[in-house]
C-alpha cells in the first residue's frame, strides 16, 4: 500500500527524512481493527517525529500520522481516536501510553491498523475530512478549555499563537462556548483570520490586552510564557501542551505566579470520552475544524513544508 513515512532522524533538518512509496499492508491482530483511510490530517507531532522526539531510529521505517477517519472493516464510517494503550485494551495491561507512531504505524497510509477500542462513530453531519481534524489538535484544545482550564460561558481567554492547529480550535471552540477570546500572531494576516473566525481582539505577541483574562490557552512556549503570565487575572489559569518556540522562558515569573495564586496546568491530548463529546458538539453545533488545505497523499511533502514554515492556518489534510 501507498504510505508517507519516517526514513530516518534529522533534528535540524526533519524533512530530509520524509519518504513516500510502498509499505506492507497492516497485519491481523486480535483485538484490533484495520480502517481504510479516507482523510488524515497533519500535526507539529509528525514534525518532531521526523526530529526523533518521541521516536528512536530502531522504530524505523515509521508511518506518519496520528489522525484519520474512514471506513472499517463491515463498512462503518469511523475516526480514530489516536492515543493507545491508555485503558489496556488491544495491548497489554501494563503498557504505558502513547501516541500513534511512537511505537504503532500511523495513518498517512491506504490503512492503519488500531485497537477496536479505539475506534468511534463518525457523525454523519461531519465529512471525514473535518472529522480527521478532530483526535489531536482539536481534542487537545477542547481538554485544555473545558476540562483544565475549566473555563464558561462568560470568562475571558487568551489564544497564543493563531494559526496553529491547537490553537484555531480553541478560537473556534471558545467562541462557540460563549468565552471573550483574544488571540496573538506575528502576522497580521492571521490576525485578521482570527478575528474572522471570532475572535473579539487580535494583536502583537507581547501586546497588551484590555483585560486580564481567566485562562491562557499556550502551546508556543519560550516566546510567548512571560506575556502568558502577565496576562492572567489573579487566581487564573495558564494551561500549556506544546512549545513550539522552545521549551525554556529566559524568564519564568515565578514571583507572580505565586504571589497573583496562578494555575499553571500541564495538558497531552484528550480522553476517548471527551473525543465523543467533541464530535457530538461539533454535529450538533454547526462548529467545523478550520481546514488550511487539502491534498492527495501523494502531495504530502508539500503539506509538510507548509507545516514546517508557519504558512498554514488551521489543519492541512491528506486524502486517498
Amino acid at each position: 500500500m501507498f504510505a508517507v513515512y519516517a526514513g530516518c532522524i534529522d533534528a535540524e533538518q526533519p524533512l530530509r527524512g520524509l519518504e513516500s512509496g510502498e509499505r506492507p499492508e497492516p497485519p491481523e491482530r486480535p483485538g484490533w481493527t484495520r480502517v481504510k483511510v479516507r482523510a488524515a490530517s497533519l500535526n507539529h507531532h509528525d514534525l518532531w517525529s521526523l526530529r526523533g522526539v518521541g521516536l528512536s531510529e530502531e522504530s524505523l521505517p515509521m508511518i506518519l500520522g496520528c489522525d484519520a477517519a474512514g471506513v472499517d472493516e463491515d463498512g462503518n464510517e469511523v475516526v480514530l481516536h489516536s492515543v493507545i494503550g491508555q485503558t489496556g485494551h488491544g495491548v497489554g495491561p501494563r503498557e504505558r501510553r502513547s501516541i500513534l507512531t511512537e511505537k504503532y504505524q500511523g495513518t498517512f497510509a491506504e490503512q492503519v491498523s488500531v485497537p477496536t477500542w479505539n475506534v468511534l462513530p463518525k457523525p454523519p453531519e461531519l465529512s471525514f475530512e473535518e472529522a480527521a481534524c478532530l483526535p489531536t489538535a482539536w481534542l487537545t484544545a477542547y481538554r485544555m478549555l473545558f476540562t483544565n482550564a475549566g473555563v464558561r460561558p462568560g470568562d475571558s481567554v487568551l489564544v497564543q499563537g493563531a494559526g496553529g492547529g491547537v490553537a484555531t480550535a480553541a478560537i473556534v471552540l471558545a467562541k462557540a462556548a460563549g468565552l471573550r477570546v483574544y488571540t496573538t500572531s506575528r502576522s497580521p494576516a492571521k490576525r485578521a483570520r482570527a478575528q474572522g473566525l471570532g475572535a473579539h481582539g487580535a494583536y502583537e505577541p507581547g501586546a497588551r490586552l484590555p483585560e486580564r483574562v481567566d485562562a491562557v490557552i499556550e502551546t508556543v512556549g519560550a516566546a510567548t510564557w512571560s506575556h502568558s503570565v502577565k496576562s492572567l487575572r489573579p487566581g487564573g489559569t495558564l494551561v500549556i501542551s506544546g512549545a513550539t518556540s522552545g521549551a525554556n522562558p529566559p524568564a519564568t515569573e515565578l514571583n507572580r505566579i505565586f504571589f497573583l495564586e496562578l494555575k499553571v496546568v500541564g495538558s497531552t491530548m484528550g480522553t476517548k470520552e471527551e473525543l465523543e463529546d467533541l464530535l457530538g458538539f461539533c454535529a450538533t453545533t454547526g462548529v467545523r475544524p478550520v481546514i488550511d488545505s487539502v491534498l492527495p497523499m501523494d502531495r504530502a511533502r508539500e503539506g509538510f513544508e507548509r507545516l514546517a514554515e508557519g504558512e498554514a492556518f488551521g489543519k492541512v489534510v491528506l486524502t486517498t
